[in-house]
């Protein structure tokens, strides 16, 4: 039924969280409405709605305790004969709870069974429809997990991806202007060699952990600070930091850092006469503006690293805010922009 998901992590869907608890007691519910409006010539009223409710929605609450309880147990076991002990360990108490309500019921008279439903037809249904229930849910949450893992596993590899591509280029350049610099200027050959080793030692952990706004905006000035070594007056920048701004703000590592490098290496670097860059920061009413402008010559094929670089951030950051991420980046009129949405009210997932 379940897949392996790995060698320490448990493979068992965890129901001890409230939204997975939520998409347990709703498939209960559901259960109980599908039955309501099936057209078998049965008589259903408000009092039967509401006891079958209680009923379907206790049996739940019930069969995900245990589940979150034996999870990690069940979690040693191969996934396939795991799935097959959890399923049946709801069958099992499906059944014993439904075999109580009926002997309750037979005594008392209170209606908790519809009339003419034996006692082994009650049992064996809510048995059998526990089994159903359990299985689906169970499977879609093992599904979604797996996905999500997935997800973090792609962009962390995006990430390294990234500081694959930064560190031999960058650091070839910065050496080799460090190294002219030694003599003429040893005092701006320090600084580029600590802002280097800062610059290394927060890239180098970006896989690792989070950043915040603040971060990756002193990530940017320390690459770009050692880029204005090598090119001069070719590279101007100005910053717009338009306060107030949410500096604690969590982001991926890694998001401003690369799309400043694609402005200085795809555009000013290619024009003679250099060119100026824009980076605009902004706060809207819910939402983080990241804004990148700078010149460019006309896009070309060799343009792969941007697009590269693009595709990760885009994707790390839709990880970690949803669908409400939007990016944007196009070339018109001798002119590169970049624009980052991110929304500031939405909680990132972590890692």
């Amino acid at each position: 039924m379940l897949e392996s998901a790995g060698e320490h992590e448990p493979w068992l869907p965890d129901l001890c969280r409230l939204p997975r608890l939520v998409v347990m007691l709703s498939m209960a519910e559901l259960i109980v409405i599908v039955l309501a409006l099936a057209p078998d010539g049965t008589r259903w009223d408000l009092g039967r709605f509401v006891s079958s409710s209680a009923f379907a929605l206790w049996l739940a609450l019930a069969i995900s305790v245990l589940l979150c309880v034996s999870r990690r147990h069940l979690s040693r076991l191969p996934p396939g004969l795991g799935g097959f002990i959890a399923t049946a360990t709801a069958a099992a108490i499906a059944a014993a709870v439904a075999a109580i309500t009926h002997i309750i019921d037979s005594v008392t008279g209170i209606g908790l069974v519809p009339p003419g439903i034996s006692f082994q037809r009650f049992v064996g249904g809510t048995a059998a429809v526990a089994i159903l229930a359990v299985g689906v849910v169970l499977r879609y949450l093992y599904v979604n997990d797996s996905w999500k893992a997935q997800v973090r596993a792609n962009a962390r590899a995006e990430v390294d991806a990234l500081q694959a591509r930064i560190k031999p280029h960058f650091l070839f350049n910065s050496m080799n202007t460090i190294a002219g610099l030694v003599r003429s200027d040893p005092v701006v050959a320090e600084r580029a060699v600590l802002d280097l080793s800062d610059l290394f030692r927060a890239a180098l952990g970006a896989s690792k952990s989070d950043s915040s706004l603040a971060e990756e905006v002193e990530l940017a000035e320390r690459y770009l600070a050692i880029e204005q070594l090598r090119l001069g007056e070719r590279l101007r920048v100005v910053w717009r930091k338009r306060e107030p701004l949410p500096w604690r703000m969590p982001l991926p590592r890694l998001v401003l850092q690369p799309l400043v490098e694609n402005a200085v290496l795809h555009g000013i670097s290619r024009l003679p006469g250099g060119g100026e860059i824009e980076i605009e920061l902004t706060e809207l009413a819910d939402e983080l503006l990241l804004r990148i402008r700078n010149p460019a010559p006309p896009p070309a094929d060799g343009r792969s690293g941007a697009r590269h670089a693009h595709s990760s951030i885009g994707q790390r950051l839709r990880y970690a805010y949803g669908p409400t991420v939007r990016m944007t980046a196009g070339w018109n009129e001798g002119y590169y922009l970049c624009e980052l949405h991110v929304p500031t009210g939405v909680e990132a997932h972590s890692r």
